[in-house]
């Protein structure tokens, strides 16, 4: 055995990977005292001017003196501090691809006046798996067309909601119900309007026929409308709320009208699309078509990224490093979890992680890179629909361009955009790889799918 050799191993730190299966390692760090000596030493000098000790002036105190009464809390400083880089610096050297980050695997016997400091660290990995875009599978790509019911039906609202309101003093098929849903309990209190073929049972309208202002119908909010989600609209309750929520509500009357339609003239069509825009009863039908389908494409996208994600998830096999994950999760956060909490919230949580490594790989997989071009571009587009909507047709380019700086300037947006490009090109790569079947339907199919 070479002694030179054998005192040059003595004197380096000496750190490894302890591999317990494939996504679970531990990280072994022996520390030696040429790690942290000349450190330690320096800041007891620096020490020694300002120490306090009974007996002595200050800054006269002993350097034995001071070794003894702070050493020990400067020699764990400045332990943490080598390890803690060393620890930084072999990670990226290794190359380590880790979910959360280390966790220090707690030692209370560590003796601190041994020679060699042993410090461990669980880590865990992001696992190593194949995923196949191309997989056989039973996906649709609906494709939405609006029917005439639908048409129609629009066409009407607009002439309502264009039209001229009369005022009733009782309530009967055909009019709108002003009001105030309450429930004292539940905090609900919200004025709204009704019509009462917005309700899902008839019975529940037939509740309102024949009530005047000031009368109070009362109504249960379990299946009051077609999608739970109106009751954000017409009661103002949280989403977490509406897909559980079976209580009473009572509904005060407090104005009832129906409604003369509008005229389908030239007037309303100008109002509608802008001077010149629609001329008939058959182009206004033709824009409603458009918009209607063109809103239809976009709802039918999302359910097709919905779909392949909950495809692949399922389908899409690879081990995560559980136990690891939820002790981690008890220390991130303002607030500690309890083993308890921590195993809920991972329960939560664990589907979207497997679904944010698969993004991942499915994005390295086919090179797809998210440049500031893309975003920048994306958000010109975003800003033009957004000025449209509210009837700036023709915006400048400078105009645009001043709006897009603005918004790019702040790292919450860019964030907030960065990731709808990011599921914007998904969505182009599953069309192309997943290969779904393609299956035309009318809105109300869709919403049944």
């Amino acid at each position: 055995c070479n002694p030179i050799l054998l005192c040059k191993l003595k004197n380096k730190m000496d750190i490894k990977r302890v591999a317990i299966d494939a996504v679970n390692e531990t990280i072994v760090m022996t520390v030696v005292h040429m790690d942290y000596k000349g450190q330690v030493a320096k800041r007891i000098n620096e020490k020694m001017p300002l120490a306090t000790v009974k007996g002595f002036r200050k800054g006269q105190v002993p350097k034995d003196l001071v070794e003894k009464q702070y050493g020990k809390g400067i020699k764990k400083e400045e332990v943490k501090k080598v390890v803690d880089l060393a620890l930084e610096r072999f990670i990226q050297s290794e190359r380590l691809n880790l979910l959360g980050t280390p966790l220090a695997k707690e030692n209370e016997n560590l003796d601190w006046d041994a020679e060699e400091l042993v410090f461990e660290y669980e880590i865990g990995l992001v696992p190593n798996f194949e995923l196949d875009l191309e997989a056989k599978n039973n996906i649709i790509k609906y494709v939405v067309k609006a029917d005439d019911k639908l048409i129609d039906g629009q066409v009407a609202r607009i002439q309502k909601q264009f039209g001229k309101a009369i005022p009733q003093e009782v309530v009967a098929e055909g009019c709108d119900v002003t009001g105030t849903f309450s429930n004292e309990e539940n905090g609900i209190n919200n004025k709204t309007v009704l019509a009462l073929d917005v309700f899902k049972d008839k019975k529940t309208a037939l509740k309102f026929i024949g009530k005047q202002v000031g009368d109070v119908v009362t109504v249960n909010t379990k299946g009051l409308f077609e999608d739970d989600h109106q009751l954000m609209d017409y009661l103002k309750v949280g989403h977490d709320e509406v897909h559980s929520l079976a209580v009473d509500v009572d509904f005060t009357i407090e104005s009832i009208n129906s409604t003369e339609l509008a005229e389908l003239n030239q007037e309303l069509f100008d109002k509608l699309f802008g001077e010149g825009s629609v001329a008939t009863l058959a182009e206004l039908k033709a824009k409603i078509k458009e918009d209607a389908e063109s809103q239809f494409a976009q709802q039918a996208d999302q359910k097709l990224l919905g779909d392949v994600t909950e495809f692949l998830i399922e389908n899409t096999k690879f081990d995560l490093p559980a136990e690891f994950l939820k002790k981690w999760l008890q220390t991130v956060g303002e607030k500690q979890l309890t083993a308890e909490e921590a195993e809920v919230e991972y329960a939560r949580s664990e589907k979207g992680l497997r679904f944010q490594l698969i993004e991942g790989k499915a994005l390295s997989q086919n090179d797809i890179k998210i440049t500031f071009e893309d975003l920048k571009s994306f958000t010109t587009k975003n800003i033009r629909q957004q000025m449209a909507q509210f009837g700036q047709t023709n915006p400048t380019d400078e105009e645009v361009q001043g709006i897009v700086a603005r918004v790019l300037a702040n790292q919450d947006e860019v964030k907030r955009l960065s990731d709808q490009v990011v599921a914007e090109k998904l969505l182009e790569l599953f069309k192309e790889k997943a290969n779904p079947t393609t299956k035309e339907v009318t809105y109300d199919q869709f919403i049944a799918a």
